[in-house]
Formats: structure tokens, C-alpha cells, sequence
């Protein structure tokens, strides 16, 4: 969202819900950068004092258009952009059934679709979902997400240390795979843990290290321990290191059942990590088998530690899946590419409400 607003060349402020001080680091950020950024003092379940402060938000800042990211702010921003009258734009990134209460969540989302001014889909596979909940072809876009490439431009040899830094001294480590994400079943960290059983009993010189946190981490932890691999598959939650250590990983792994368009690729990638990720959702969008990756089936953990153990076992493949990478994120996911779609579907929907006013 920082990325696509530093590349709009208009006048961006980002407001979110409080989500309990998790969103004050982001936020953090957009200031930085020299956007206004606030976050909301109301959240669920007091939504009529939410929607009253957002609304007044939006009137303050002379909103000309309201973008909405994921399911709270998608049905609660239309409601604020049709007391404003402005449009309403919802980034479609994909459903994740993650428990209960998100899948209802994002069952009203799906209805909710239907009655914004728009859907941007991050990826064709999402559209197809989209279109499946009933959003009309007129109204629906697919721009893809953009790479952050100059984040990977000059690699820092201190977070190399801090990536191998993990594992234990002793335990010989020279190569590491990395994953990254939410920690739920949807991404198929669990078929992670198996595959890596076979490849890290097969190399004792790679280690692997998973990113993120959530509420598989217990499951996984006691599989980990159980397989005998608590040494070199290591959890050590979430960071705001990712870019600086994505450079020195051996490879990129993505195991999920289901993705929009994931931003962990499109960074592998650019970062020159080559990729073995699941055929779903967007994934083969951004990971070209043979590429700048290899594809391999969901929820098969042989295929996976396969595909692992090719990747790692080749190194003119790993070459060529790196330089693909570089190339792929320069030519088909950059900003400016990005910015220019959204300017122009931005541009038209403001010029088509205040035709409407007119009328």
C-alpha cells in the first residue's frame, strides 16, 4: 500500500482500525515517508461509532476516493464512502477460512463485494473467486502486486550473520531456506514440516527458518520436536528483518493451500532467492516453472521436499531461477506499472461520479 501510494503522484493519507496497537508500526512507516497516517480510536464491535469516525475522517481530508483493504474495512468503508459520496475501491487479496469467525467474516465480505464501486483482484486467480461471488466483469480489475526491487539492491553482510545466527553453532550450518508468513493451516506450513523432515535429514549442511506468527505455531513446534529436527528448523517469530535477510537465503519456499498474489514471492524473487511454491490461487502468476521457481502440487509433502532438494542440489538451476527472478520483478512487477493502472482506474471513477452529481 506505501509502495503503490509513493507511485500514485496524488495526495494519499492511510487511516486503519487499531486492531489493539498492531497497527502502529505500519502507520510508523507511512509517516515517515511523508504521509498522513491515523488510526482509529473505535473498533468492533462498536461499528456505529467506528463508521461515525470514519466518515468524519474522510470529510476532514477531502477524500476524493476510498480504498479498503481485507473484510472490516471493505464493509465498512462502503458505508463511509456512500455517506461521503466518493467511490469505493476494494483490494481483493484473497479468503484464507483461517477459523470460525473469519470465515464469517469473509462471507460477508463476498456479499459485500457486490455493492462497492469496484474490485481491484491482485491476481487472475482471485478474480475467478471474485466473479464466483457474484461481482460483475464491469466492475472488477485485476492489477497485480509490484516488487519493492531496490529494497534487495545491496545486500548487508551483517544480516547474513543474523540469518545463520539461528542455529546453533554446532550444528553446521551453511545454507538456509527461508518461509514467511501467518502461522493458520491455510499456508500449509505443516506439509512444510514433513518435506523438510527428508531434505534436512538428507543435507546436514541447510537449516530452515520460518518466519511469522499465529496459531499453528504449538502444532508445528511439536512435529518439529517429534521429527527430531528442533536444531535446524527454527521458529523465531516475527521479524521486521525480512528484507535485509531474504538476500543470503539458499531458497524461498511457499507451501499454502490457497494465495492471492503472494508479496513474499514477488520479494523472493526480486531479492534473487529462487522460489518452490504450491500451484494455487496466484502463485503461478508470480513463480514461472522453470523460471524464477518450481510449481509442485499442494498439500504433498514428496513433491515439495523434491522440488527442495532439486533446487538445492542444482546449482546451475539455482543461477538460473535467481537471474529469471531479478528479470521477471523488473519487467512484469515494478510500481510504476502498478501506479499507472491504478491512476487511470481511479481517474475514471472520480470522473464518472461527478458526471453523476452533474446528472
Amino acid at each position: 500500500m506505501l509502495g503503490l501510494a509513493q507511485h500514485l503522484d496524488c495526495s494519499s493519507s492511510f487511516v486503519s482500525y487499531p486492531e489493539g496497537g498492531r497497527c502502529d508500526a505500519f502507520l510508523e512507516e507511512v509517516r515517515k515517508a511523508g504521509f498522513p497516517a491515523m488510526s482509529l480510536v473505535n473498533d468492533t464491535p462498536h461499528m456505529a461509532r467506528t463508521l461515525g469516525e470514519l466518515t468524519e475522517y474522510l470529510r476532514r481530508v477531502k477524500a476524493s476516493v476510498l480504498m479498503c483493504h481485507t473484510f472490516k474495512p471493505n464493509v465498512l468503508g462502503r458505508m463511509a464512502a456512500k455517506r461521503v459520496g466518493i467511490p469505493c475501491v476494494v483490494v481483493s487479496r484473497g479468503w484464507t477460512g483461517e477459523n470460525w469467525k473469519v470465515r464469517a467474516y469473509e462471507t460477508v465480505d463476498r456479499v459485500n463485494l457486490r455493492f462497492v464501486d469496484h474490485v481491484v483482484a491482485v491476481s487472475d486467480g482471485q478474480a475467478a473467486k471474485v466473479r464466483k461471488a457474484g461481482v460483475p466483469t464491469s466492475r472488477l480489475s485485476v492489477i497485480h502486486n509490484a516488487a519493492r526491487l531496490n529494497a534487495f539492491a545491496t545486500p548487508n553482510p551483517e544480516a547474513k550473520a543474523k540469518l545463520f545466527a539461528q542455529f546453533a553453532a554446532g550444528a553446521g550450518v551453511k545454507r538456509v531456506i527461508v518461509a514467511a508468513g501467518r502461522l493458520s493451516p491455510e499456508k500449509g506450513y505443516a506439509v512444510l514440516v514433513e518435506a523438510a523432515a527428508d531434505v534436512l535429514r538428507q543435507r546436514p549442511d541447510v537449516g530452515l527458518v520460518l518466519f511469522g506468527e499465529g496459531g499453528e505455531r504449538p502444532t508445528l513446534e511439536a512435529r518439529i520436536n517429534a521429527l527430531g529436527l528442533r536444531d535446524r528448523f527454527m521458529m523465531p517469530g516475527f521479524t521486521k528483518e525480512l528484507d535485509a535477510l531474504l538476500p543470503w537465503a539458499t531458497m524461498f519456499v511457499i507451501p499454502s493451500y490457497t494465495e492471492g498474489l503472494p508479496n513474499v514471492g514477488l520479494e523472493a524473487s526480486a531479492a534473487g532467492v529462487p522460489v518452490v511454491a504450491t500451484a494455487v490461487g496466484g502463485n503461478p502468476e508470480v513463480i514461472a516453472d522453470g523460471i524464477n521457481g518450481l510449481l509442485v502440487p499442494s498439500g504433498d509433502p514428496t513433491a515439495l521436499s523434491s522440488a527442495m532438494n532439486r533446487v538445492l542440489t542444482d546449482e546451475q538451476l539455482r543461477a538460473k531461477l535467481a537471474a529469471g527472478g531479478m528479470t521477471r520483478m523488473k519487467e512484469r512487477f515494478t510500481f510504476e506499472a502498478q501506479a499507472a493502472k491504478y491512476r487511470t482506474l481511479l481517474t475514471n471513477l472520480i470522473h464518472a461520479r461527478a458526471q453523476q452529481r452533474v446528472a
